[in-house]
Parts: structure tokens; sequence; C-alpha cells
């Protein structure tokens, strides 16, 4: 590759992630907006909703809304890593997909582990559709990554890398669950190979001699590139992104309200069950 090629490519990247980081706040806004709403409307008075609006602005002013790196082998990591195994266990795994191989609908789902949206939907909205949907039997996730957050694409697959190691033991979703669960600040470089080994010793049951040995194997890379290009054939560019369809057949965009309400999400499911 040429260096103009790779400056090109730099730039392009760099515009990517500075696209994403603007739609990302855009969405976050959005949101934003929507609880203020909604809030407001749930207040008997102007008054009331004057100073929640007040506190909103105090926690955001403050970093309130902001998460912190969580220590792999400290108390309330344990009880996270225990409380995601409650989450999913039972369910089948295998490589990026959480769910039944004859489940009748899939959602794809394209993700950052580093992106703070991401990290919003897993919290909010996803609890819900994994139990009211995947664990009947009804839906399968498939997790698909894209750099958008993550500022260092060698972090990206690195990060990305590891998650797919741990599906070769069936464990991914365990894997991708604890990253977002204790997900750092954006930007803050805590992505070491310490955290990284970190949590791969929360994963139940996870071999880890063979995880390390897993993160060499040269097909993780042909999946990240492959995911890149299925997001870019949807026309995405932001994380977190969705596509929803017939198990099988095609897929289309799923346009979602809310990451925190899992109602836009329950009403596609519904829609191609009853199809």
């Amino acid at each position: 590759m040429s260096p103009v090629e790779s400056d090109e490519e730099d730039l392009t990247r760099k515009q990517r992630r500075e696209q994403a980081r603007t739609q990302r706040k855009a969405l976050e806004e959005a949101e934003a907006a929507d609880a203020a709403r909604r809030k407001r409307l749930s207040q008997l008075g102007i008054a009331i909703a004057v100073v929640v609006a007040a506190v909103v602005v105090v926690l955001i002013a403050t970093g309130g809304g902001k998460s912190k790196t969580v220590a792999p082998s400290s108390p309330e990591a344990n009880t996270t890593a225990n409380a995601v195994n409650a989450a999913i266990t039972g369910i089948p795994q295998k490589a990026n997909t959480l769910g039944s191989p004859t489940a009748p609908v899939t959602l794809r789902y394209y993700g950052d582990l580093e992106c703070p949206i991401c990290r919003d939907f897993t919290l909010g909205a996803l609890p819900s559709i994994i139990q009211k949907w995947v664990r009947t039997g009804k839906l399968r996730i498939e997790y698909l990554s894209l750099e958008t957050a993550t500022r260092e694409q060698e972090v990206f697959k690195t990060q990305q890398v590891a998650a797919l190691a741990a599906g070769k033991q069936n464990k991914m979703w365990n894997y991708i669950e604890l990253f977002y669960h204790e997900q750092g600040e954006e930007n803050t470089s805590y992505v070491t190979e310490s955290y990284l080994q970190g949590l791969a010793k929360q994963v139940p049951g996870l071999e880890l001699a063979k995880w390390t040995t897993d993160r060499n194997d040269a097909t993780f890379t042909n999946q990240i590139t492959s995911d890149a290009q299925a997001a870019n054939n949807a026309g995405f560019n932001g994380t977190p992104s969705f596509e929803i369809g017939k198990t099988g057949g095609p897929v289309t965009k799923l346009e979602y309200a809310s990451l925190k309400d899992p109602t836009s999400f329950n009403q596609a499911i519904e829609k191609l069950l009853k199809a």
C-alpha cells in the first residue's frame, strides 16, 4: 500500500469514527430529551418537572452518567459476572450467536465493545429481549463487530479477537456482556492486556490456556473484516446498529426508538413471528 493510500485509509477511518461519535452524541441527546419529556408528563406540575430537569443537568455536568472501569478481581466485578452468567446460562451459544439455531427470527447486532451507546443497550433493552425472546427459543442474536468508538484499530482487533476466542468455547456472549458491564470511560485507553485477561478469568468454565492459544487464530481477523464489510453493505457507520429477519432469509434494518426500552425490538420481532 502506498503512503498516499495509507493516509487516505487512516483519514477515512478517522472520519468514520468522528461521524460515529457525532451520531452517538445525537442519539444520547435524543434519548435524554425523550426521557425528560416522559418525566415531565408523569409529574403533577411544572414545578416538579423543573426540579427534575435541574437534577439531570447537574448529573450531566458532573459526569454522573459516565461509566468507570471495574477491577476484574473486585467484589463488584464478581457480582457482575454472576449476574451476567445468570442472565444467559442455559441459552445455547455458538461462536458469535446467542440463542437456538432453530429460532425463527434472527437479530444481527453490530457493536464496538468500547461504544458507550452499546453499553446503554446492554444494560437497557437487551436483558428483556433475551428473557422474552431468546430464552424462549423465538430469537437468536448474532454479534458483529464494527469499529466506531475504539480509537486505535489494533486495540479494536485485539479486544474483538479476545471475544471471538471465547466464542470457540461457546462463551463469547459471556465475554462481551462482561466487557460492556465493566466498560471504562471512552478515550481513556483502559483496554489493556490485563483488562482483557481479567474479563476472561470471570467467564465461568472458560479454559484460559485454550483461550490464550485461540487468540492467535488467523480466521478471527477475517471475521472482523467480514463483519465490517457486512456493515458497509447495510449502510451502517455507527453502533449499535441492527438488522432483523426470518432466520435463513433476508434481513432489513431495524429502526428503534430507544435502546433502553425494548418496545421497538418487541414490535419488530412480533411482526416477523406473525408473518
